[in-house]
């Protein structure tokens, strides 16, 4: 039986490839990072402690997690974007819309490498 430091750990529920393994992916992905951050600059120098909350670990886990958890961050971002309560309402349109489109490029790739095209 195989020693426990040689049995190799594969993180559970990893579907596909690495992240660092689909350039498209993690590119647009840095991409929505630094946005992210521009997000998070603007509601912090406003002082709006709600969207701070709900922004404030966006741009890491753009940086850092999975595919299917960046899945669930481009949910998330979108989801600021409602009808009623809005990020738009709040910081200035180039903030707002050069995040969204940065998530939406994130979406189209993850879409891609969900069809096998990436």
């Amino acid at each position: 039986m195989p020693d426990r430091d040689e049995i190799r750990r594969v993180p559970v529920g990893r579907r596909g490839p690495a992240r660092h393994e689909m350039p498209a992916v993690d590119e647009a992905a840095l991409t929505a990072a630094r946005a992210a951050d521009r997000v998070v600059a603007a509601v912090e120098e406003r002082g709006v402690t709600r969207w701070i909350r709900y922004f404030e670990a966006m741009p890491d886990h753009l940086r850092d997690d999975d595919p299917n958890g960046l899945r669930q961050v481009t949910r998330r971002a979108r989801a600021a974007y409602g009808p009623k309560d809005s990020i738009r309402d709040v910081i200035p349109e180039d903030v707002t819309e050069t995040f969204l489109d940065a998530i939406d490029r994130l979406i189209k790739q993850l879409n891609r490498r969900d069809v096998g095209a990436a």
